[in-house]
């Protein structure tokens, strides 16, 4: 950003890391209440897992909606001038090549992934199961983006606040790893 003390002038730039921090928290939430139903958690209560499958694909759209803004607000912003190119085409764009690169196949990966959930009935239901195996890595790979290209990507309200929003996300997997009931002697590993 440029020394300018006028705030307006960074509205874009402002906005669209604001876009960013909300879509990593939506994506953190969708994540865990995702590990949630995977782990079963809500299987003892009727009604619980439809609620939170619609739950789940509410905050993985509003994520994506907020990918896309994060990435079309920097197109106004006067500083960067990253062009189509620098918010679309991986390590395109000269400010901190590696991690906005990063943050760019992962906003791709992220649509591929969440998208897909509608494409089942034309890619086959197994298909799509595959291509959502992919979301930790696009999580973490959204992760590594916020923490390397922000300016205040080290600072403590940004921490706890990612920290806080992949709680659920850390429980849930966590949860899927512990060993499952069974009827039978002995335990096993639930498969991730």
């Amino acid at each position: 950003m440029n020394g300018s003390s006028d705030p307006s002038q960074h509205l874009f730039w402002l906005s669209s890391r604001a876009f960013g921090v909300v879509a990593m928290v939506l994506v953190s939430l969708s994540v865990g209440v995702g590990l949630a139903l995977a782990a079963k958690l809500g299987r003892r209560h009727p009604g619980l897992p439809a609620q939170l499958k619609r739950l789940h694909e509410s905050l993985a759209l509003a994520g994506l909606i907020a990918i896309a803004g994060h990435g079309l607000l920097l197109l106004g912003d006067s500083y960067l001038r990253p062009g189509l190119a620098g918010i679309a085409v991986p390590f395109a764009l000269a400010s901190q090549p590696v991690w906005t690169g990063v943050g760019i196949v992962a906003g791709w990966l992220a649509a591929i992934v969440g998208l897909s959930f509608y494409a089942r009935r034309w890619i086959g239901v197994a298909v799509w199961r595959w291509l959502h195996r992919w979301t930790l890595a696009v999580y973490l790979m959204g992760l590594a983006h916020t923490l390397g290209s922000g300016t205040d990507a080290r600072s403590p309200w940004l921490l706890a606040l990612l920290g806080l929003s992949a709680l659920p996300a850390l429980f849930a997997g966590t949860y899927r790893l512990l060993p499952a009931e069974s009827s039978s002697p002995g335990t096993r590993l639930r498969s991730l």
